[in-house]
């Protein structure tokens, strides 16, 4: 009897730690949503907490009016950065987790070695590059930047997953007379779905939210992403806190979005190459 009421004891104290937790976390946002709803003249430092008395979309006109061209921008950017470099990291897992060649883990290990690198280190040479080539300042160089920092990762996680296939598969192909594009088209990438949802989640949410490339490489602001011209909405001297949130809010939406459709897979595939069955 003691012990069964130390033990709902101790599940109150942890259930009660666990909604401060929650409460702490989920401020920020609620500061967020309420202050995007606000008409300018309601917004201040002691009104914060309060909801507003009406509700006005003022906030998300004139921060999607100055937001949308870059909003487009970090589409056209995030999107195709995303698949190239997801289907770039699963022909090299596949290369490096079923085709067994000479140096293979010495590759591998300098594929890995990109993941280490600081975006800072790289920054004046690749400005350079991108000059040279007269990609400076435009949305393919920003492409290119992330497909290339992408291709660590999503390497890795590629290689993981397929490692767990079993490799009679690709070697009953190859009897059949398949040819080595052949049983990664016909074998392993249609069973890849899993994969390729934890990749693109990643790689999507990494590259729509990254900065220093984008503020770096895009100078002009028509060609900047979203995420360079939520920074510069702010104004020199006022501050319109409700456009302000409002476009904060704006820019995470595609974020969620994704992960509203395909979070349910996302732990699904981020453990499909984790355990053996």
């Amino acid at each position: 009897m003691m012990a069964e009421k130390t033990n709902k004891t101790s599940l109150t104290i942890y259930y009660i730690i666990l909604a401060l937790f929650t409460i702490f976390y989920v401020l920020p946002f609620y500061v967020t949503l309420s202050t995007s709803f606000k008409p300018f003249e309601e917004v201040s430092i002691s009104n914060m907490w309060k909801l507003p008395t009406k509700i006005s979309f003022e906030g998300f006109k004139e921060a999607f009016a100055k937001l949308g061209p870059n909003l487009k921008n970090s589409f056209y950017l995030t999107i195709p950065a995303t698949l190239i470099s997801a289907m770039i990291g699963s022909i090299n897992g596949f290369a490096l987790s079923k085709l067994r060649f000479k140096y293979s883990n010495i590759i591998f290990a300098l594929i890995l070695f990109g993941m280490f690198i600081p975006y800072q280190s790289v920054l004046f040479p690749l400005i350079q590059f991108f000059q040279l080539i007269g990609l400076y300042g435009t949305i393919p160089a920003l492409i290119i930047t992330h497909v290339i920092y992408g291709i660590p990762i999503t390497t890795l996680m590629f290689k993981n997953y397929y490692e767990e296939i079993p490799n009679e598969l690709v070697e009953a192909s190859s009897v059949d007379g398949a040819n080595i594009w052949q049983s990664y088209t016909k074998i392993l990438l249609p069973i890849s779905i899993p994969g390729f949802v934890v990749v693109i989640i990643w790689q999507f949410t990494n590259i729509w939210n990254e900065f220093l490339f984008a503020v770096t490489i895009t100078s002009d602001p028509t060609k900047q992403p979203i995420t360079v011209a939520l920074v510069n909405l702010a104004g020199s001297q006022v501050v319109q806190w409700n456009v302000q949130m409002a476009g904060a809010l704006i820019a995470a939406l595609p974020t969620l979005i994704v992960y509203m459709i395909l979070g349910r897979y996302f732990v699904r595939g981020l453990l499909a190459g984790s355990v053996k069955g």
